[in-house]
């Protein structure tokens, strides 16, 4: 019966949208053999950086930006034809992939008009069959701008149904502004942008959207001696590609069920590393400490990054918060949307070059091995001269309230689904069973913290992210006889009715030390309870918004693997005094 009724919302919506879809069929001869690409030959780029914020007198005052939107061409490969790609910049010959790094003050508000002047067609191919930001038989494509790790107004966190097209002709049911007002008054640390509009996500992001957000707190930064805010502290926007041989960037236009979902794939993957819009590039860098704040911006591809020379990553911050101590590591997993702030010695190289490698499977954590295109990532040249000065690391960095579970208001049981076809091919997925539709049921009230327990039942690891939410992960605890439970759980939809204690008892996984902390993404492992303390105030002073969080259009939470939240792994979240 399902199958039917979506295959015939596909034949309606197709119909609606055939002007502006570029769906076709794929041809296996137009792929790019990316192994005649020579790695290592681009030097890597530093993004442009916009000061979100002017100076008068020595003193920081707020500023209004424009960022638009633009198709362009790029070139990801020295020997790669140039791309079309969509790029943010404040002007179509400055717009990058990613977009600029827009460097914010801590307690400086920030005005931005993110304008939409992209074309009436999409460049790649996309579904009408899931819920998705529509203009119907209007022109234009949706877009809007999520400040991924913002504590912002909902009128301003890029809300999926807040889209709208070029000049703002069309835009959706809960759009409200067209300048987003971004407070900055949260802690220090590393976020990112991208698009985020409904069922067009994994796509919008796929052709370039997305770019890097630092807050910076000097009186409270300064102090720490870190590398901070200079030529040896630069983003890393890391992300995976696939190209046909005329340089455009390839998505399959055939779903895995093409008779329920004639495009949409569960996860997207290219053997192409991209790190700041340049294929496996390569870094000049001197014999001393670099600081780089890395940025996962993959659609569904984790990285298990390492050195080729054991080199180690001293880890000094997690999504956007910074670590009470530093933490050295020799390998370090990043979900897509995570982020890792770490400073790099290369004076304790004992070779002149280094790559920095991965090694982690697609689908995480059970799907292929790497090859040799995807294992690679970028290359560092190490200057053979004299070691120079290091910079400081310090013992200590920032301590934040830890979180105290005795003042959780009440405690959540989010359950993650997976449904396929006949052919056992994953057809959508749900959280709590529902569609992104359903009447919101995470309703917490402004300032208080609660425990959210996260039971996936599904094979592949979600990194889970709430919007406006900050949370500190607690334990994993690993479901016995999980086929029983989850037979129980697709009838009932109800953890306590399904008795989840009696299955809630198996191997403990330990937080890793470097994710203790306060984050915005948390990788939720397969046939696993993963138990969260999510706090709706500011942690670094635990007061309250300085906005109303109440306020329409409210907010989401999500897989951050971007083909699943557009079918339709997210839920709405609503506030309440």
């Amino acid at each position: 019966m399902m199958k039917k009724m979506l295959f015939l919302v596909y034949i309606i919506n197709f119909l609606g949208f055939f002007m502006v879809s570029t769906m076709g069929k794929d041809s296996n001869d137009q792929l790019m053999t990316l192994s005649k690409l020579k790695m290592f030959v681009d030097e890597l780029q530093d993004m442009p950086r916009i000061k979100g914020y002017d100076v008068i007198n020595g003193v920081h005052v707020p500023k209004s930006l424009k960022i638009g939107m633009y198709k362009k061409k790029w070139k990801f490969h020295r020997d790669l034809p140039a791309s079309e790609v969509f790029a943010y910049g404040t002007s179509r010959h400055r717009a990058t992939v990613p977009g600029p790094t827009i460097e914010a003050i801590y307690g400086v508000d920030s005005y931005i008009k993110w304008r939409n002047h992209l074309p009436s067609k999409h460049m790649l191919p996309w579904d009408p069959s899931i819920p998705i930001a529509t203009t119907t038989f209007k022109k234009g494509i949706p877009t809007v701008v999520h400040l991924h790790g913002g504590i912002d107004e909902p009128q301003s966190d890029g809300h999926s149904e807040a889209w709208f097209t070029k000049h703002f002709k069309h835009h959706g049911p809960k759009w409200t502004k067209k300048t987003y007002h971004y407070h900055n008054y949260q802690h220090p640390g590393t976020m990112w942008y991208h698009d985020h509009a409904m069922g067009l996500t994994r796509v919008n992001i796929l052709a370039g959207l997305m770019g890097a957000y630092i807050i910076q707190q000097p009186n409270v930064e300064g102090p720490l001696g870190l590398i901070y805010g200079e030529e040896y502290d630069r983003p890393l926007v890391v992300f995976d590609r696939g190209f046909r041989s005329d340089g455009s960037i390839y998505m399959n236009s055939t779903g895995n069920n093409p008779s329920i979902h004639p495009q949409w794939q569960p996860e997207y993957f290219g053997d192409a590393i991209i790190v700041n819009g340049k294929a496996w590039p390569y870094m000049n860098v001197k014999r001393r400490k670099y600081r780089f704040r890395i940025i996962n911006a993959s659609n569904a591809r984790f990285f298990k990054f390492f050195f080729t020379n054991n080199m180690s990553f001293i880890h000094v911050a997690s999504d956007s918060a910074y670590h009470e101590s530093p933490v050295e590591l020799h390998d370090l997993l990043l979900a897509p949307s995570e982020i890792a702030d770490v400073i790099v010695d290369f004076s304790k190289s004992k070779s002149k070059s280094v790559i920095l490698a991965n090694d982690a499977a697609y689908p995480y954590p059970s799907g292929d091995p790497v090859n040799e295109e995807n294992s690679k990532v970028m290359k560092f040249i190490i200057n053979s001269d004299h070691e120079v000065q290091t910079g400081h690391i310090p013992h200590k960095l920032i301590t934040y309230r830890p979180p105290d579970i005795s003042t959780a208001s009440n405690t959540r049981y989010i359950a993650f689904y997976e449904y396929a076809s006949d052919i056992d091919e994953p057809t959508h997925l749900y959280i709590n069973g529902k569609s992104y539709e359903a009447p919101v049921t995470e309703m917490p009230r402004v300032g208080t913290s609660e425990i959210w327990n996260i039971i996936n039942l599904t094979e592949d690891n979600h990194p889970l992210h709430i919007h406006l939410g900050l949370f500190v992960a607690l334990e994993q605890i690993e479901l016995v006889n999980i086929e029983e439970f989850k037979g129980c759980m697709m009838k009932l939809n109800d953890a306590i009715k399904c008795k989840i204690d009696k299955y809630s008892h198996g191997k403990r996984t330990k937080v890793v030390i470097h994710e203790k902390g306060w984050k915005n993404v948390y990788k939720m492992m397969p046939g696993y309870v993963t138990k969260i303390f999510v706090k709706f105030s500011l942690i670094h002073s635990n007061e309250s918004y300085p906005f109303d969080a109440t306020a329409e259009p409210g907010y989401v939470y999500h897989c951050h693997i971007l083909d699943h939240e557009d079918n339709v792994m997210m839920r709405p979240l609503k506030f309440v005094n």
